[in-house]
């Protein structure tokens, strides 16, 4: 234990002398000037377990060219420092406090600090945007350690390394899901960018961009927007409109306008992203994927099945080619791919690339993880969307609690989560579970989307769903209509979208008995799917046979009867 080194310290002292500093004196005095510098380079180390292969690469970018491990041992046998196990030590506080002091002497201090940042900033560089459970085990040990170099030594870093301790730990949070202990690393690289580099600087648009991926992710929108804008036109400037970096600028700002809804902004900034990274970067890049995929998500979104699909495709083959079969950017293809195939009513085509998926990201990321809880509530989805209630409840609820546990409870993915909840209920008829939902799932849409977005249409038109199912036809309609009219402004006239809410007007005023109002919206609902959709798409074939009833039901009493027998009194002439 370390407090057996203090009292083996405190034996050696003499009686004449006091405590500790006295007995690490007589220590210190023994040591050879190479154990010396050892142990005042094992001093910049934080209060925390040190693993052998930081210490040789601080020892290695400090040009500290003896034998270290030898020295290391000399270090544990006078009690200056433990083993925790094989390849592992530590420091006590007191002797750590004592050791730096010594180091503050040494004419090669300031060498020593660079070269444990330099040591901590090639760890930061291999720490991904989203670390696996097998990548995050391997960083853990090196966080505290980072954090010295950000915090306490952050004079030493180079300017080039400035930002990477900083990056090294956002990445290690945000890629979590650990949002809020993200979010001070964030801040801090840009604050420190700033004061160093200046305003205007490479790094310091890069710290925009990673503090505005953060809100993004936090579904902090109007906090991220002008961070991604100011990233964008910072880098045009100081790297032209030509450069990896403003793709990747231009990807994150469109992205954004995806999740607000703003799809008619986004989908150039995508198609200029995908175009300069196949010119900059080559046809098969890892970038062009994410680029193709990420166009796909737009087409989708706007309906536009038959574009996105070869796109996505596209991405999930090349991502498979460079990157392996098991990979996270892997699991978001099949995903995403059967995201599309659900939109196009091909559950058997969509439900194994889900499960798929699911299983992926759960061996990659662990069973808690904002990832895992979209990939349940996909799951979960197309369960609902084939009537398989049972199978779909448990991970609608389970991707709900996981996602309030990681995100907070006002986050738009526990909107989403709570709006399919409810949405499961009213199709099991259990309406007295399903309005506090939908409302709820409405208000924290508003609050964190703004009052025009798709999904605060979606939350309108499933609320006036349930109203309707509850005959509440004066409280559903002017929601019918808000729905309606918001998703024509946002989606445009003959998205999929539109033709389900024309659909759902359409069944209000067929309950009421206003039989012209609903024959047309019904007749426009049909022409929309079936150019959009194709005609045996489910939603097509749901919007044809509504129409199909109407007209019959509006036919006079006696012309129903005859229409009914007369195939049958067919047969006996």
């Amino acid at each position: 234990m370390l407090a057996d080194i203090l009292a083996q310290l405190q034996k050696q002292a003499s009686a004449g002398e006091s405590g500790v500093a006295a007995a690490f004196e007589l220590n210190w005095q023994s040591l050879e000037p190479e154990a010396q510098k050892s142990a005042c380079l094992l001093s910049l180390f934080a209060l925390a377990p040190i693993p052998w292969s930081f210490v040789e690469s601080a020892a290695s970018y400090s040009d500290l060219e003896f034998d270290f491990k030898a020295n290391c041992t000399i270090l544990v046998e006078r009690y200056l420092l433990q083993e925790l196990a094989e390849d592992t030590y530590q420091i006590h506080d007191r002797i750590r406090e004592l050791l730096q002091q010594k180091l503050e002497e040494l004419t090669q201090a300031d060498e020593l600090k660079r070269g444990y940042c330099q040591a901590m900033v090639a760890v930061a560089k291999d720490i991904p945007q989203t670390p696996t459970l097998i990548e995050i085990a391997q960083a853990t040990l090196a966080i505290p350690h980072l954090g010295e170099a950000a915090t306490v030594y952050q004079a030493w870093l180079s300017d080039d390394d400035l930002i990477w301790p900083f990056v090294g730990l956002g990445r290690f949070y945000q890629g979590q899901g650990a949002y809020e202990q993200a979010l001070p690393w964030r801040e801090q690289s840009l604050s420190a960018a700033r004061k160093r580099l200046g305003d205007e600087h490479p790094d310091v648009a890069t710290s925009l961009n990673n503090l505005a991926g953060l809100y993004d992710s936090q579904g902090r929108y109007s906090d991220a927007e002008p961070l991604y804008i100011e990233a964008l036109s910072m880098r045009k400037r100081l790297l032209g409109d030509e450069h990896p970096d403003v793709a990747t600028s231009l990807n994150n700002l469109a992205l954004l306008y995806r999740s607000q809804g703003k799809y008619s902004d986004a989908e150039p900034l995508l198609i200029q992203a995908l175009a300069m990274r196949k010119r900059l970067l080559g046809d098969e890049h890892l970038s062009v994927a994410t680029s193709l995929n990420n166009l796909a998500g737009i087409y989708n979104s706007q309906g536009r099945y038959s574009d996105a699909e070869p796109l996505y495709i596209q991405a999930l083959e090349m991502r498979k080619g460079l990157l392996g079969d098991e990979h996270l950017s892997v699991a978001t293809s099949l995903n995403n791919l059967a995201e599309l195939y659900r939109s196009q009513g091909r559950y058997s085509d969509a439900e194994p690339l889900y499960i798929q998926a699911l299983e992926m990201t759960k061996r990659l990321l662990g069973y808690e993880h904002p990832d895992v809880a979209t990939s349940l509530n996909n799951l979960a989805g197309i369960y609902n969307s084939q009537g398989r209630y049972s199978d779909a409840e448990p991970l609608y609820i389970q991707a709900l609690k996981m996602t309030k546990r990681l995100l907070g409870d006002e986050h738009p993915d526990v909107a989403s989560s709570l709006n399919n909840l409810a949405g499961l209920y009213n199709s099991q008829g259990r309406y007295s579970d399903i309005e506090p939902l939908y409302i709820q799932a409405l208000e924290m849409r508003k609050r964190l989307l703004a009052d025009e977005h798709p999904d605060v249409a979606t939350s309108l038109n499933n609320l006036a769903e349930l109203y309707r199912s509850q005959r509440r036809y004066n409280d559903a309609e002017p929601l019918y209509i808000q729905a309606l009219e918001m998703k024509k402004r946002l989606l445009g006239n003959e998205h999929p979208d539109v033709a389900i809410s024309l659909n759902n007007l359409a069944l209000l005023y067929d309950s009421q008995g206003r039989y012209s109002d609903a024959e047309l919206l019904y007749i426009q609902a049909l022409a929309i799917a079936e150019k959009r959709l194709g005609a045996n798409h489910p939603h097509t074939i749901t919007f044809r046979e509504n129409l199909e009833a109407l007209r019959r039901n509006r036919q006079p009493w006696f012309r129903r009867m005859v229409a009914f027998i007369w195939p049958w009194f067919q047969q006996f002439r």
